[in-house]
């Protein structure tokens, strides 16, 4: 079976067979996202809120609501589209703005100028750096940091499952 779901701001609609996760649809529609954990629902920069149709998705586990707590700007609506299944159609999935940075030489090639948008923490949700305001060289050294201390995070943790 094929579910249809759409995504916004985007504008596009995406069909996912059955047993795909949203973030299929996202990577699949160019949206950029880290997936620093490899989709095992640890890190949190998948996160999306979904509009409409929650009803029509799998339930939360364990792993996600643990992980959605640590985000600054979870909300009820607060899904990982690495966890997410879609069950049924009607799914409107809201990307956060500012998410979907993937690559550091992006970021580090705008220092010194003012964002289009929110540049927000990968893993918090907090905005790093406001709309229209500089992106400095200590912002940028901050989101370095945390992709090293996500990837030995989830190095350890994967040590530990083993």
């Amino acid at each position: 079976m094929t579910w249809a779901v759409r995504l916004e701001p985007i504008g596009v609609t995406a069909n996912l067979q059955d047993g795909q996760s949203l973030i299929e649809a996202l990577v699949d529609n160019g949206l950029h996202v880290l997936q620093e954990c490899g989709r095992r629902g640890m890190c949190a920069t998948c996160h999306i809120y979904i509009q409409s149709g929650m009803g029509q998705l799998s339930p939360k586990n364990r792993r996600e609501e643990r992980t959605l707590a640590m985000v600054a700007t979870a909300k009820a609506n607060s899904r990982l589209a690495c966890q997410t299944k879609v069950q049924g159609n009607g799914v409107i999935v809201q990307v956060p703005q500012g998410m979907y940075v993937d690559v550091m030489a992006d970021v580090e090639a705008l220092i010194g100028r003012r964002t289009e948008q929110d540049l927000v923490h990968p893993i918090t949700g907090e905005v790093l750096v406001e709309t229209g305001k500089l992106i400095t060289r200590s912002i940028v050294n901050q989101l370095q940091d945390t992709r090293i201390q996500v990837s030995e995070y989830l190095k350890q943790s994967h040590e530990v499952s083993l």
